[in-house]
């Protein structure tokens, strides 16, 4: 059967992929003091960052429309997925399941699902990945439903930022905790809950600290590592990244390993630095 994959604009697409039909990006709207980047093939990362570090406030971000969803419904596939960032991140989830509404009650039913990643950035491509993989396998839409629902529930989400300020401007850190955390050098080391919400797993004073406690994390919640694909995310570090990666598959034999550079929305929760990993 014919397919589709829709992936919200925080999941970054491999090159491939976006030259490939059977996908298909719907982007979110970065806003930075009144001036709009549509998170699409024309975000420019170094921009973007620059804004922000000018700004004393946080950038925000408005998730696709229900409307735009439904556009990238329509369309010949019989099976139609879509994968959204974690529902307890962003309105895109909820978005995208109205969007499903409005083409059925428009257009009838039609073979649609839609992933909550409980995940952000390269965790959505890897769902992405293994929806296009289970197509591919010949599974049947309900097959691939329960088979990437298992998959989901079986993957960890980890980060650490050079900078605190995002965390500061929006609200999830007191100036006062920035402060000394600035002042010591201290980094933290992130990951995500089942649910989809962020929490803080360790920290480290100096980014090399905390990426190798990362490092040691991944490794440890790591289970049948040669089945699985590590998957990177880097905001403007290639080299950190490149690190992180050797450090990993010194301790563990993986699958395959996929690094990109971060889009528009990670770019916004990763910050200048950052580095996502997902397992």
């Amino acid at each position: 059967m014919s397919y589709k994959i829709i992936v919200d604009s925080c999941g970054e697409l491999p090159e491939r992929c976006k030259e490939d039909p059977h996908f298909e990006s719907v982007p979110l709207v970065l806003d930075i003091d009144g001036y709009s980047i549509v998170d699409d093939e024309t975000f420019d990362q170094a921009d973007f960052l620059r804004r922000v570090a000018a700004s004393p406030n946080c950038p925000r971000s408005s998730c696709p429309s229900p409307e735009r969803y439904m556009k990238a419904y329509t369309c010949e596939a019989e099976n139609v997925y879509a994968v959204t960032l974690s529902a307890e991140l962003s309105g895109s989830y909820n978005s995208a399941e109205l969007g499903k509404k409005l083409y059925e009650e428009e257009k009838g039913k039609k073979n649609i699902y839609v992933f909550n990643s409980r995940s952000a950035s390269i965790g959505e491509t890897l769902i992405a990945l293994k929806i296009e993989e289970c197509e591919k396998q010949g599974l049947s839409f309900q097959e691939v439903i329960r088979t990437v629902e298992a998959y989901i529930e079986a993957q960890h989400t980890y980060f650490v930022l050079e900078s605190l300020e995002a965390l500061r401007k929006n609200g999830r850190l007191s100036n006062l905790k920035a402060f000394v955390a600035n002042a010591l050098n201290i980094k933290p080391v992130m990951g995500s809950t089942p649910q989809g919400t962020i929490c803080q797993l360790d920290q480290a004073r100096g980014i090399n600290r905390a990426l190798k406690k990362m490092v040691d994390y991944v490794t440890e919640g790591l289970k049948n590592p040669a089945e699985k694909i590590l998957a990177i995310s880097h905001c403007n570090c290639p080299e950190r990244a490149q690190m992180v990666k050797e450090e990993i598959l010194k301790k563990v034999k993986v699958k395959d390993v996929l690094v990109l550079d971060t889009a528009g929305v990670s770019s916004l929760y990763a910050s200048d630095g950052g580095v996502i990993i997902v397992a």
